[in-house]
C-alpha cells in the first residue's frame, strides 16, 4: 500500500466524470494496489470516504468508512465499503442539511442538502453485487462520495454560501448546533 497524493479543488480530474470499470480492469492487480492505496490514503488524511478520482485515477472506484474520526466525531461507524460502479437513488424526498468538509476542499466547510435515505447497488472489489440502504448521516457520506464519482464537490451543492465557514470556524460557532441535529438523525435513523 502506498499513500497517494489527493487532488484539490481547481485541478480537472476533480471534474471529470469517472470511467465505468470493467470486470477485467477490476481484476487487474494495479486496480486491486488502487484499492489498498485509497483506504490507506483516506485513514491516513482522517477522511470518511474517498474517491479514484481524488487520487488521480478517474475510475468508478470510492471507498467509505468512519471509525473513531477526529474530522468527524459525530458520525456514526461505518465499515470499510469499497463501492465499484455505484449508483445511488434516493428512497424519499425528504432532506437534512449536512455541514460538509472534503479532503480535495480543505479547510472548508459547509451545509449541503443531502436526502436522508438511499438504496446503493455497486459492486464490490471482487466483483459481487451491492445492494443496500443507507439513510442519516451514513446516507449524506455515500452521496457526496458518489458526487466526486461524476465530476461534483460539495460546494457545487451548497445553497447557501454564507454557511461556508473554515474548519476552525465551524468549531467555534457551528459544530455544537451541527451536533444536536446530527445526534437527532442518528437516533432517529441508527446511522
Amino acid at each position: 500500500m502506498a499513500l497517494r497524493k489527493i487532488a484539490s479543488i481547481g485541478h480537472p480530474i476533480l471534474r471529470e466524470r469517472a470511467h465505468e470499470v470493467t470486470p477485467s480492469e477490476l481484476a487487474q492487480t494495479s486496480t486491486q494496489e488502487l484499492i489498498d492505496d485509497i483506504v490507506a490514503t483516506m485513514r491516513d488524511a482522517n477522511g470518511a470516504g474517498l474517491a479514484a478520482n481524488q487520487v488521480h485515477v478517474p475510475m468508478r472506484i470510492c471507498a467509505i468508512e468512519v471509525g473513531s474520526n477526529p474530522r468527524y466525531p459525530y458520525m456514526p461507524a461505518w465499515p470499510l465499503t469499497i463501492l465499484v460502479n455505484p449508483v445511488l437513488e434516493p428512497s424519499t424526498r425528504e432532506t437534512f442539511l449536512n455541514f460538509e468538509g472534503c479532503l480535495s476542499v480543505p479547510n472548508l466547510r459547509g451545509q449541503v442538502p443531502r436526502f436522508v435515505s438511499a438504496s446503493v447497488r455497486a459492486l464490490d472489489r471482487h466483483g459481487a453485487q451491492l445492494d443496500f440502504e443507507v439513510r442519516g448521516l451514513t446516507a449524506g457520506t455515500f452521496q457526496h462520495e458518489l458526487d466526486h464519482l461524476d465530476g461534483t464537490l460539495f460546494v457545487d451543492r451548497v445553497v447557501d454560501t454564507r454557511t461556508l465557514c473554515t474548519w476552525v470556524e465551524f468549531d467555534r460557532f457551528h459544530r455544537e448546533e451541527f451536533a444536536r441535529r446530527a445526534s437527532d438523525l442518528v437516533a432517529r435513523f441508527g446511522s
